[in-house]
């Protein structure tokens, strides 16, 4: 089963500084049918305006991972973490029993990216901060974990029985996931044209894709993917 969202009908906030699509009910939008697949909670598709960014806010018992497209985002928490994440490369916060975060385009240039929130496998735990660089060069042709609470050898870390993966492909390529049963796996195609499994997803369209064995994703146009896959 492969359940392709349209770009155009993700729910929309335009908020000047911010102009964001929720893949899933968030914040103003809710939509009941779409309150999560899995594990996974939250897919915001984030447009972030120069000087600009999310000031001092809490959160706890979620996993958050931030994957930058383009531009870069500057974080500092209540842990006293500071940093900046470039595109392609990735960070991921454990809210656990709370933290504070503010996210800061500090660029002179629109920064866009995909923040994911995951529920984790248990509540509390001490909150924590990680990135990590991921060159593109790395995950050419093929999926690359980059953030994983299954074990998977250089991703960084999460408390949650899921995976956040790239991958990027020339047009013409094709890559395989396989999807362990009773898995919910999403797959967003943050530029290009893909096919999967014979369903054609446009740059931004959302797949929620379930009871789908082997993955086969093949590019019609230069392509750039994150897939989640989560209990």
């Amino acid at each position: 089963m492969i359940d392709r969202r349209p770009f155009e009908q993700l729910g929309h906030a335009d908020h000047g500084w911010l102009n964001a699509r929720h893949h899933f009910s968030f914040a103003n939008w809710y939509e009941p049918t779409r309150m999560g697949w899995g594990a996974l909670r939250v897919w915001n598709d984030d447009e972030i305006a120069p000087k600009s960014g999310f000031p001092p806010h809490p959160h706890n018992d979620m996993e958050i991972i931030t994957y930058v497209r383009t531009g870069a985002i500057t974080h500092q928490d209540s842990l006293g973490n500071k940093g900046r994440t470039g595109a392609g490369d990735v960070q991921v916060m454990s809210a656990g029993t709370g933290i504070r975060h503010a996210e800061y385009n500090l660029e002179d240039e629109t920064t866009t990216l995909f923040q994911l929130w995951i529920e984790p496998r248990e509540r509390g735990g001490a909150p924590s901060w990680g990135a990590k660089p991921f060159p593109k060069g790395d995950r050419s042709g093929r999926f690359v974990a980059l953030a994983s609470g299954l074990g998977d050898e250089g991703a960084l870390p999460i408390r949650t029985d899921a995976r956040v993966l790239g991958a990027t492909l020339k047009a013409g390529e094709s890559t395989t996931y396989a999807l362990g049963a009773g898995r919910h796996a999403y797959l967003v195609a943050a530029t290009g044209q893909v096919e999967v499994n014979g369903v054609t997803l446009n740059a931004r369209d959302g797949a929620a894709i379930k009871d789908e064995p082997l993955l086969t994703i093949r590019a019609e146009a230069d392509a750039e993917l994150v897939l989640v896959d989560a209990a």
